[in-house]
């Protein structure tokens, strides 16, 4: 057994107390230490127990979750996750506190009993221990301190900064399209990542995160405002192109087919039996078939293997893959899976990934 990660669950719903809090301690090694009904009753729990990990609704009367966050990031950052409602709204709102330093967040909605409830709460609980455990995070709670939002002068900056990648990597490839893979951690590093891409990336991007409904469409929207690159949620018949992200949309997965002399986006809830959806692997498998030509793959933060098998056919195929270091990483499992299986051919931060996505693509910023 590992050391106790002692929890405080901050929510207005006596009945969601109750539920995470029983949820929570259903596993020997995590403690709820306290409850709070409220942001201002939740800082004031926070203060006196130091806890290890907050969970924390979003709407509430008094102080709301938002304005506790953010005393939260200013006076004592702390990892906190968010419990946010499957709405547009509420969407929007997780983005908000995703982007002001919460490092995920809980589907309110499946909080609640239901016959998922086991696979739920197994979810949330593997999620807790790897956030809590994760080597990064002392790191990303420090750059949420010194405010890691860049101005537009430093991130130009930044793209100039090269990374070394094996030069075999830089000279050799004609890359078709960049297919990008990511879970838990994933919206931060995403809103640190795709805004410093340059609007001139000369290949198409798919991107595969792990999200519901609704709140994959907020994030390409709200990346589509920060960005050169035109991002949207992937609609079915979208052609992959230079200049333009396209995002799976949440519940569904994403995949390609022959179009119009190019390459077009499919979309579909088939297959059904795939622990995610989307699924990184059947993205980038679909992509590993259809395109005529060498793929990048880049894994990034998240739980699981998701992407693995995916990684290994555009490898197959003559492709590279670019893996987030786990020093960056809120989870590194997904990147873990492909360095221990010995296919990513280079290892980068998350600041230095855009900057090794132009060296790759011989993209002047």
């Amino acid at each position: 057994m590992g050391k106790i990660i002692n929890v405080i669950v901050v929510d207005d719903s006596a009945f969601m107390r109750k539920s995470l809090s029983m949820m929570l301690e259903s596993d020997p090694e995590i403690k709820v230490i306290a409850t709070a009904r409220d942001g201002k009753e939740g800082i004031e729990k926070i203060k006196q127990f130091r806890p290890d990990l907050i969970t924390m609704d979003i709407e509430m009367p008094g102080m709301d979750g938002l304005t506790a966050l953010r005393i939260i990031m200013k006076e004592m950052p702390l990892p906190v996750l968010m419990v946010s409602s499957l709405t547009s709204e509420g969407a929007q709102s997780t983005l908000d506190a995703l982007s002001i330093g919460a490092v995920d967040f809980i589907p309110k909605e499946l909080s609640y009993v239901s016959l998922d409830i086991v696979k739920i709460k197994e979810e949330l609980i593997a999620k807790i221990k790897n956030i809590v455990r994760s080597r990064s995070l002392s790191f990303r709670l420090q750059r949420i301190r010194s405010n890691i939002a860049r101005p537009a002068a430093e991130t130009i900056a930044a793209r100039q900064t090269l990374p070394r990648v094996p030069t075999t990597m830089a000279s050799s490839k004609e890359y078709k399209a960049l297919v990008l893979g990511i879970s838990t951690g994933g919206p931060f590093a995403l809103l640190q990542m795709i805004p410093k891409l340059s609007g001139k990336f000369p290949i198409g991007i798919a991107i595969v995160q792990h999200m519901p409904p609704r709140f994959t469409k907020s994030m390409a929207e709200r990346l589509n405002t920060l960005s050169e690159l035109t991002v949207k949620e992937a609609e079915d018949g979208d052609m992959v192109e230079p200049g333009i992200a396209l995002v799976a949309p949440g519940g569904q997965h994403m995949t390609f087919a022959k179009a119009r002399g190019g390459v077009c986006a499919r979309i579909s809830d088939e297959p059904r039996n795939t622990l995610y959806h989307p699924s990184a692997d059947i993205m980038m498998s679909s992509a590993a078939d259809v395109f005529n030509g060498p793929l990048l793959g880049v894994i990034m933060t998240g739980m699981g293997k998701d992407g693995l098998e995916g990684l290994k056919l555009i490898k197959k195929k003559g492709g590279s893959v670019v893996a987030q270091d786990e020093d960056s990483c809120v989870v590194y499992g997904m990147p873990k899976a492909a360095v221990d299986e010995g296919i990513a051919d280079v290892v980068v931060p998350l600041e230095s990934i855009p900057a090794t996505l132009h060296k790759l693509t011989k993209c002047t910023p």
